[in-house]
């Protein structure tokens, strides 16, 4: 993977914000554009980004999310839409500052129960998953606002 041009520009992007200080990181695909190549895996390095508050890694074709996102626990928002993910990896339960979560057009087929932990979560954006039932836990979620589950 480390040879693919899209995941060198992320590597290069992920340095740049390291250096920056920047809050906000866009990993997405250009849609528009013809020739952009989702990528496969992130980078790790990613990881060192701990003062992130928004991630964009929309449009990819990650299958799994490096354990080093778990670090990134000044994250508000997380978009996760339309890749090839099949579970939400516990870790991503540390990230309990986040607002926003965005896991849809994926291939979920089940909602881990620590997102009850994500107290300050406003808006959960699971649908076009292939999801049956949504947890328990959700119930605990008082802040948030907006629910997209389509296709239960």
């Amino acid at each position: 993977m480390a040879g693919n041009e899209t995941y060198r520009k992320a590597e290069q992007k992920i340095e740049a914000a390291r250096r920056s200080g920047a809050k906000k990181l866009d990993l997405s695909v250009d849609f528009g554009r013809p020739d952009s190549e989702g990528l496969i895996e992130l980078p790790e390095s990613l990881g060192q980004l701990t003062q992130l508050q928004s991630l964009n890694l929309s449009r990819n074709q990650l299958t799994a999310l490096p354990e080093s996102l778990g670090q990134l626990t000044q994250l508000h928002s997380l978009n996760l839409f339309d890749n090839q993910l099949t579970a939400l990896p516990d870790f991503l339960g540390q990230l309990t500052e986040l607002q926003s979560l965005k896991p849809s057009r994926n291939q979920l087929t089940a909602l881990p129960e620590w997102l009850g932990e994500l107290t300050q979560l406003e808006e959960l954006d699971v649908s076009s998953n292939q999801l049956t039932a949504l947890p328990q836990s959700l119930s605990q979620l008082t802040q948030l606002d907006s629910l997209g589950a389509s296709r239960l």
